[in-house]
Formats: C-alpha cells, sequence, structure tokens
C-alpha cells in the first residue's frame, strides 16, 4: 500500500506531473496579476507568462516559475509594452468612434462594421504576438507578420484561441452574480491556464521553428555555441553521436535515491 501512495504521489506518476504543471500554472499567474498592477506592464507580463508556458512544455516540467517569469518579463518588456500600448490607444479610439456612431444614427452608424473589424484583427493579432514574442526574437513588424501567419495557418485553432481569450472575459464582465467567483478563478489561475492552453496549440507550429532543447528545456549548443535547428545536419549528427541518449540516461543523484527508495534499499 505504501509502495502504490509512494508511486502515485510521485513525480514522474501522471498525478504528480499534472500537479506540477497545476504550480506552475499558479505561480505564473500570480506574478501575472502582482506585475500587472501597473496596466502599461500588462503586456510584458503576457510576454512572461507565455515563456514559462513554453519553457514548461519543452523541458521536463520541472521549473522556478517566479524565476522564469522574471527572465520572460525582462526580455520581452521592450516589445511587449510598445505593441500593448499601441493596442489599449486602438480600443480607445475604436470606443470613442463607435459611440460617435451609434449617436449619429443614419448612414454613419454603418461606420461600426468597419470598426468592427479592425478590432477583430486588432485583438487577432494582440493575441497572437505575445507568445510569438515569447517564441522567437525577433522585430515587431517581423513578429507581427509570423503570429498572423501562424493565426490564419491553423483557422480552428484560431477560433479554439479566440473563445478562450474572449469567452471567459465576456462571462465575467456580464454576469454580476457570479462576478466574484470568476474574478477569484482568474486571480488564482485563470490568465496562466489560458496561456498554457494557447501555448500547447501553438507549439507544434512553432516548434519546427526554434532550436531543440533537452530534458530541462535549455538549448542544446555546437561546439562552436550555435543553436541547433530541427533538421539540420547538426541535429543529425548531434543524435548520432550518442549525446542524446547519454543524457537522457543520466540521473540526478536525487533521481538516484528515489529510485532506491521505490526498491527499498
Amino acid at each position: 500500500m505504501h509502495e502504490l501512495i509512494s508511486s502515485f504521489l510521485s513525480n514522474e506518476s501522471p498525478f504528480g506531473r499534472f500537479m506540477t504543471k497545476a504550480g506552475i500554472i499558479i505561480g505564473a499567474n500570480l506574478m501575472f496579476i502582482l506585475f500587472s498592477l501597473p496596466l502599461v506592464t500588462a503586456g510584458a507580463c503576457y510576454g512572461a507568462l507565455y515563456h514559462v508556458m513554453f519553457r514548461t512544455l519543452r523541458g521536463d516540467g520541472v521549473l522556478n516559475p517566479f524565476k522564469q517569469f522574471w527572465i520572460g518579463f525582462k526580455s520581452n518588456f521592450k516589445r511587449a509594452t510598445i505593441v500593448w500600448l499601441i493596442f489599449l490607444v486602438l480600443a480607445g479610439v475604436c470606443s470613442v468612434n463607435l459611440q460617435i456612431c451609434q449617436q449619429a444614427g443614419g448612414v454613419i452608424s454603418y461606420f461600426r462594421y468597419g470598426i468592427y473589424a479592425i478590432l477583430v484583427i486588432a485583438v487577432i493579432t494582440v493575441i497572437y504576438f505575445f507568445p510569438t514574442a515569447a517564441a522567437f526574437d525577433d522585430s515587431i513588424p517581423a513578429l507581427i507578420r509570423n503570429g498572423l501567419y501562424f493565426a490564419f495557418h491553423k483557422p480552428l485553432i484560431l477560433l479554439v484561441n479566440l473563445f478562450f481569450h474572449v469567452f471567459p472575459l465576456y462571462l465575467t464582465y456580464t454576469d454580476p452574480h457570479m462576478r466574484p467567483l470568476y474574478a477569484f478563478l482568474w486571480f488564482v489561475f485563470g490568465f496562466g491556464a489560458v496561456t498554457m492552453l494557447t501555448a500547447r496549440l501553438l507549439l507544434p507550429d512553432f516548434a519546427r521553428y526554434l532550436p531543440i532543447v533537452d530534458d530541462y528545456g535549455d538549448f542544446i549548443l555546437t561546439p562552436d555555441g550555435k543553436k541547433i535547428m530541427p533538421g539540420s545536419p547538426e541535429e543529425k549528427a548531434y543524435y548520432e553521436s550518442g549525446e542524446a541518449s547519454s543524457e537522457q540516461g543520466t540521473m540526478t543523484e536525487e533521481e538516484i535515491l528515489r529510485e532506491m527508495e521505490k526498491l527499498g534499499m
């Protein structure tokens, strides 16, 4: 019985892996709430959340969410903040113009459909910009262009992402009776859960253009310090050299002790 419980609660069990990821999501979400208190930093915080989630999914799923969030926050701050502020200004201008169209009536009221289209494109751009910026190091125009490519490359995934980004927020603001519960869920894990879902949906497309990583999510480098890209001769040489298998077969002292405990030693 003791061995069964130990196996169930171990980090390698499905339950242990789930709880580890849940802890990462909650920790990163709390960092997001704290660092987003100044509204202007919310964009950098979204980029930091995606940095944590991509690192979790590409590695062994065990990391310090607070440390990785800070790394992602610093590396994405400039680009993400610029795009976030532009989005806020655009959303504000569109909101004012919608009010004008509604009050004016007549032919002018039809201009609101064009404003809605602009807002939809802006929302899609922002939703895909932050994960793209967290995964790739490039200029803002290139990241926006690549983000839109990934968005419209798979329309079904785009619709799923829009649903999970927009519908929960819509419920939060339109259901005053349940708003305290929704606010609690957002505070504990909501933003982290949405970014984890988005990262999982986008990673298969992203991975083809990202350098390969080891079991800990760190980049694997060639002897001259270059990152190894998927499908490259360096990747083939790396796996043929046996370095990958030897690294995967190496156990830390803690892992060895844990295995000895399972065997009753």
